[in-house]
């Protein structure tokens, strides 16, 4: 007979307790092993080819496979510090940096010093041999003509010094997120329990889950390439639902001991209960996370895999080697006892003080429900305005020197800045060479594209031929968007279409990419909110047997996510908070923020309402009225709720502080959103909510467990 999913965690509680020293070694065992394929196996990183979409990403594969891409190349700006550059002064310090990159390695060839059209900066191209040239010989060079040349302004940027200032800057944020975000975590642990054994429990499971997804992620990259955000992305989730199953079991399980149960009957009841709910949250959780795969993209393809990963092991040690922990440790797990915070938590009941705050609620539901409605509209109603853009030198650090660099050489010369590439394959190279230079006259006749000098390159075969058209906007620029769309609907086609049938064309470059990218998940977004929503609701009715429960939860999910990206435009789009968080608007969100948020908050609040309503499931199974469940059951939980929901804000919230602007968006997003959540949503609408639906919201059932022998006694109620 196969074993049912709702009796999985009591059996596999049962096992573990009654041989703790199996389950232990077995959970230490498979972390050990998990962590040593991280070690022997190698990891499959995702490659440039792979990140190609659309109509861009056909233009870049044409190119790469002709060999027309260029190779990756720095700049080095000379200025003056005041006034107007000296052109012999600064050609002589250009001559100078000339001879001295010439010789230093990595570097392919200098090219010319090339003027401003308004004669105030003079740019020195540097080609490099490959994208991986150590940036440190170059900056060296620069440096030492700055020194040579101190009434000058000398300085560097370009594929590599970007790539390594941004990755040594993402490091630096993420170390110091890391680094704040667990003392933190064991601070709100101690507030919780009063203990540090009890307070050092989840942590340690979740650490533990943490190193061994990461080390099962190296085999599994040869099935979905790893992207390099993807361990951040296993330390933040893994961190927020393991610390939050171990909450839920402990404090279960501390309850019933509380209440005078051995600790082998209140290990069986937290498992029973607290470990029934973590398995229906971590499906949940992981269905939400399932959505991502929906838009077919290498990113999201791996950040899902590794999510995915840390969820299921983090449930895998919150029902087995969780329980055998407790059942080893027995009451020494409430030592050593921090004497105020142990008679702080000792003191206040449960329920007594959540209870209280709840009693409005309970007696006025509706107005309850229309007065947080209408706050949470008001949230949301920015969020139809929002506006999404890829990634761009606007929103990098500007106290990044390179950065500085990039914007001043872009202002100066804007050739240099975004361009659109036009490639042509299979058609006869004089006529595809005409026919671009054709293309590039209509298209400089505008004011779209600043195309004096373009010069059309052809493959050493004769079969592809490329122009590339620069841009005079930034890359995030509405003006940007709708050049590349005539381009790609009104001018390619007037000058490429009458190259014959064997030939084919395409518009790339950076502006394309972010459009192709943006339309792409613009298309697919109402999908992966509808497969997320969806799966979410079936999984809730399927768990509570109750059609009404489901629609509540993708309804108070939908609320929520509506806030988080209501937040995300008030913040970052319209730039509201700015001194206080340090940034400069860049008038639009990164594209892939609300898809991040959207799955990750709605995988993260489904711990704590599953939790939620698992509790007044159990009540109402006890025989208690369908009001009087809801009170005590939302009074019960609102305490570990209250916890794990301030690790989870605290934690997004240390993001909100880092100085890179996808993870600021991020922690902003997310913290804000959560904090609402926890509070409003299920704290004041959904109890409104479920003391409206009264006992329709609940089919009766009867079953026998291991409650049924002694009920611990109730906290009491206040009406």
């Amino acid at each position: 007979m196969s074993l049912s999913l709702s009796a999985l965690p009591t059996r596999a509680a049962r096992w573990s307790a009654t041989h703790p020293w199996r389950a232990i070694g077995a959970w230490l065992a498979f972390v050990v092993i998990a962590v040593g394929l991280a070690a022997t196996i190698p990891t499959n990183d995702v490659e440039d080819a792979d990140y190609r979409i659309g109509e861009s990403g056909r233009a870049g594969a044409m190119i790469e496979e002709a060999g027309l891409d260029e190779p990756p190349s720095e700049s080095v700006l000379v200025r003056a510090r005041a006034g107007e550059l000296d052109l012999a002064d600064g050609g002589a310090a250009a001559a100078e940096l000339a001879d001295r990159m010439r010789t230093t390695p990595g570097v392919a060839g200098v090219g010319d010093a090339v003027p401003s059209a308004d004669g105030t900066a003079l740019l020195v191209p540097v080609e490099l041999t490959a994208d991986d040239v150590d940036a440190a010989p170059l900056l060296d060079v620069t440096a030492a003509v700055q020194d040579a040349h101190p009434d000058l302004e000398i300085t560097q940027a370009g594929d590599v010094t970007i790539d390594e200032a941004i990755n040594e800057r993402v490091g630096e944020d993420l170390r110091a997120a890391e680094f704040i975000s667990l003392p933190i975590t064991l601070v709100l642990m101690l507030l919780a329990f009063g203990a540090l054994i009890a307070a050092g429990l989840p942590v340690l499971l979740a650490a533990t889950s943490v190193a061994a997804t990461i080390g099962i992620s190296a085999p599994i990259s040869w099935l979905v390439p790893a992207e390099s955000t993807v361990l951040s992305m296993i330390v933040l989730i893994g961190m927020a639902v393991g610390v939050d199953y171990s909450l839920f079991y402990l404090k279960r399980e501390r309850q019933e001991r509380a209440a005078g149960r051995s600790t082998l009957d209140a290990v069986a009841i937290a498992a029973e209960t607290s470990g029934h709910a973590i398995l229906v949250s971590g499906g949940a959780v992981i269905a939400s996370l399932a959505g991502l795969f929906v838009l077919s993209d290498v990113t999201f393809n791996s950040l899902a895999t590794g999510a995915i990963l840390v969820v299921a092991v983090a449930v895998l040690g919150s029902i087995t080697v969780l329980p055998a922990l407790l059942v080893k440790l027995g009451r020494w797990v409430d030592r050593p006892r921090l004497p105020l915070l142990w008679r702080m938590t000792r003191r206040v009941r449960t329920g007594s003080i959540s209870g209280r705050i709840l009693g409005p609620v309970v007696r006025h539901p509706v107005a309850a429900l229309i007065v947080s409605s209408l706050g949470i509209v008001a949230l949301a109603v920015p969020a139809f305005g929002m506006k999404t853009h890829q990634a761009s030198i606007e929103t990098l650090p500007a106290d990044i020197p390179a950065v500085q660099t990039l914007r001043s050489i872009t202002k100066a010369f804007p050739a240099e800045g975004t361009a659109a590439q036009v490639v042509v394959a299979g058609a006869e190279p004089a006529a595809a060479r005409s026919a671009l230079e054709e293309l590039a006259a209509a298209a400089g006749a505008g004011d779209d594209f600043a195309t004096a000098g373009a010069e059309v390159r052809t493959s050493e075969d004769g079969g592809t031929s490329v122009v590339d058209l620069p841009l005079p906007y930034e890359e995030a620029d509405d003006r940007a968007t709708e050049a590349i769309e005539r381009l790609r609907a009104d001018l390619a086609p007037a000058a490429l279409d009458g190259l014959g049938a064997g030939s084919s064309w395409a518009v790339g470059g950076g502006a394309a990419e972010s459009l192709d990218r943006l339309d792409l998940r613009t298309e697919r977004m109402p999908i992966l909110l509808g497969f997320v929503l969806l799966l979410t609701m079936v999984m809730m009715m399927l768990a509570f047997r109750s059609v009404l429960l489901g629609l509540v939860s993708t309804v108070l999910n939908l609320a929520s996510v509506g806030v988080a990206f209501g937040l995300l435009s008030i913040v970052f789009q319209h730039g509201v908070g700015e001194g206080l968080l340090d940034f400069t608007s860049p008038g639009f969100v990164i594209e892939w923020i609300p898809i991040f948020v959207l799955v990750v908050l709605v995988g993260l609040s489904m711990d704590y309402h599953v939790f939620v309503l698992s509790r007044i499931r159990e009540l109402i199974d006890r025989g208690l009225p369908a009001r009087d469940a809801v009170h005590r059951g939302i009074a019960d939980t609102a305490g570990v709720i209250t916890s794990a929901a301030a690790v989870m804000v605290s934690v997004f919230a240390i993001f909100a502080t880092l100085s890179m602007m996808e993870m600021k968006m991020m922690g902003v997003g997310l913290a804000a959103a959560i904090l609402i959540d926890a509070t409003v949503i299920r704290l004041v609408v959904l109890p409104a909510v479920l003391m409206l639906l009264g006992e329709r919201a609940w089919p009766r059932r009867s079953r026998r467990s291991t409650m049924d022998v002694a009920a611990a006694p109730a906290p009491a109620l206040v009406r």
